[in-house]
């Protein structure tokens, strides 16, 4: 018997594995605990095929790499097979110009770089970088990144703006309402394949590339659902390998699980160059932009933004976070200028204390430390003379700001001290220093700036550490009123 018209087919068997729904960690058989992170139950089945390793989509992005503009990082069209000695990469190569959004507030968020080697800066978003951007839902994120993608399409720049959970006209009507659904640059598409995405890409030719948001974005070939770990992973991967491969910036929305982390395993965060964090109440207009890792600039920064009709405000001055001082004084509420990376911000601490129980008193705090909040309160008791045992006491920096700066000790303390004796400090008056646990008060860095700020808010007397050669700059008028410990903080009050 022939064997004429018989095909043999080769099927490639698939293979379980197990994936950690935590760490994204993969064990080739089940575990009670995965061994990476420690997490109970935490390992889902899942089938792996060979084939799939076979990447479509590298040979594509390889293949226009080299015609992509700008380049890449490595400078040469996203190649960069061959290493070389670092002296012999040249400043065009090192010194990669960033591309403004248009938006100041999120340009110092993505960070600055002088532009070959000479003084001059460039803030924005770096030509082949991967931006993740979080944050609750309903905060503001399709917003602000819209609103930057047709700043940067108004400047020239050609955006390719990927839309996974709304529909083009939906996107439409909301870039009506900004006021940027003219710009001739601005590229939209809504799908939620891997493949459409980068052949759109392919033909567009974007800058800058937004996908909004990766959660619904799947490849066919990888035998999971969208917002899966293992498609979430995969899916990632090859966005930041196309960043990479052919110099477009790409950006990325994530969701956040319910303790505002971002969802999914972390492996996401590790992979992008940049992760920002939006912060802020859902029904408060202000919102806080932070990066938690940035690759190409600080993670001190912070941009700040007020929510309105018209999408999001830049409050460059910090004006309507910042307390401006008023006619009449209040108690329990000092002013403190904190340092925020490059910037200061007149931040306003309030406290309150109740009648509780020894023993069981409460202590709240909300923006600020709660450690640092329970070191202050043994301070006052230790070295004041304050009876707060039997006091429940509750902080908060107003406007949703959270503090780290050890400079807002003294703010804090004498908010305290003016709850608990009903006496309040005079309202234009700011107080700046480090509390320690012997009740000293020791001296704040950048003091110059935050004296400034100060005074161009209407400040006029501060309420600082003793030090030698203390003194406002020049063209300052602000009194200071230099304090050595908390007894002669106090003495202040009223």
């Amino acid at each position: 018997m022939g064997t004429r018209g018989r095909y043999i087919v080769f099927v490639a068997k698939l293979k379980t594995l197990f994936v950690c729904r935590s760490c994204g960690a993969v064990q080739n058989r089940w575990l009670g605990k995965c061994p990476d992170c420690g997490t109970w139950d935490s390992l889902e089945e899942a089938t792996h095929d060979p084939n799939s390793q076979k990447d479509p989509q590298a040979a594509l992005v390889g293949a226009w790499a080299e015609l992509a503009e700008p380049k890449g990082i490595d400078g040469e069209g996203g190649t960069g097979a061959r290493a070389r000695p670092m002296h012999e990469i040249g400043d065009d190569e090192a010194n990669i110009e960033r591309m403004s959004t248009g938006i100041h507030e999120l340009d110092r968020v993505l960070g600055k770089s002088r532009a070959g080697g000479e003084a001059t800066e460039s803030a924005g978003v770096v030509p082949g970088s991967a931006v993740l951007v979080g944050g609750e839902p309903g905060i503001g994120k399709s917003t602000l990144l819209l609103q930057a993608a047709a700043s940067l399409a108004r400047r020239g720049t050609r955006v390719l703006y990927v839309t996974s959970e709304e529909s083009a006209s939906q996107v439409r009507q909301r870039a009506v309402r900004l006021g940027s659904q003219c710009e001739k640059e601005l590229f939209l598409l809504s799908d939620t394949n891997l493949a459409r995405i980068v052949e759109q890409a392919r033909k567009v030719m974007p800058r800058v590339l937004v996908i909004d948001s990766i959660q619904m974005i799947y490849r066919s070939d990888v035998p999971a659902a969208p917002g899966s770990i293992t498609q979430l992973r995969r899916c990632a991967s090859e966005l930041v390998y196309l960043a990479k491969k052919s110099g477009i910036a790409v950006m990325l929305v994530g969701h956040v699980t319910k303790d505002g982390q971002l969802a999914g395993p972390r492996l996401l965060e590790h992979l992008v160059d940049t992760v920002i964090s939006f912060e802020g109440e859902r029904y408060h207009q202000h919102r806080v932009v932070r990066a938690v890792k940035n690759r190409f600039g600080t993670t001190l920064e912070i941009g700040l933004f007020e929510m309105t009709g018209d999408g999001l405000r830049e409050i460059p001055d910090s004006a309507g976070v910042s307390p401006v001082s008023g006619t009449e004084p209040r108690i329990g509420s000092v002013v403190c200028p904190v340092m925020t990376g490059s910037r200061c911000v007149l931040l306003e601490i309030q406290a309150l204390t109740a009648t509780g129980f020894l023993g069981a008193a409460k202590r709240k705090s909300s923006g600020l430390d709660s450690n640092r909040l329970a070191m202050l309160i043994a301070v006052l008791e230790q070295h004041a003379g304050l009876r707060l045992a039997d006091r429940d006491i509750f902080a908060s920096s107003v406007g949703g700001l959270k503090v780290v700066d050890p400079a807002c000790d003294l703010a804090l303390l004498l908010a305290i001290a003016s709850a608990q004796m009903r006496k309040a400090i005079d309202p234009a008056t700011c107080a700046i220093g480090e509390v320690g646990l012997g009740g000293e008060i020791r001296p704040a860095s950048q003091i110059d700036a935050r004296l400034l700020e100060a005074a161009r808010l209407g400040f006029k007397r501060v309420v600082l550490a003793r030090g030698k050669g203390v003194a406002a700059p020049k063209g300052v008028r602000v009194e200071l009123v230099q304090v050595k410990n908390v007894d002669q903080a106090i003495e202040q009050l009223g």
